[in-house]
């Protein structure tokens, strides 16, 4: 047996295996779940505000909060993208890189009109 049939088939990170569906998001999935799960909760906390005939300021108050929370996981969602996925496609070169920052710089600008 030779060195190379004794290492076996190359390691590969799962976080950078895209072929495979794995995703930026892939090591922190429970904690974006866990997240969203509280965004959630905020959004039910509004029906019942307004269920209850809270008054309406109260209400923009937490309508305001769950905005900014919603905002928050997405900048860490695009935090990631940018780090795995765009990080991925500069690393393999060629039109995939220009696709991926195009991807990229599109979903900021959704974030930018909210």
């Amino acid at each position: 047996m030779t060195t190379t049939e004794a290492a076996g088939p190359p390691v590969t990170d799962p976080a950078t295996d895209h072929d495979k569906g794995v995703h930026g998001y892939h090591k922190q999935k429970n904690e974006h779940l866990k997240r969203l799960r509280r965004i959630e909760g905020q959004i039910r906390g509004l029906q019942r505000m307004v269920d209850e005939d809270v008054y309406c300021i109260d209400i923009l108050t937490q309508v305001s909060a769950s905005t900014k929370a919603l905002q928050s996981f997405a900048l860490q969602l695009l935090e990631e993208h940018l780090r795995h996925c765009v990080a991925d496609a500069a690393v393999k070169g060629g039109a995939e890189v220009d696709a991926k920052v195009e991807e990229a710089t599109k979903a900021i600008a959704r974030l930018l009109r909210t």
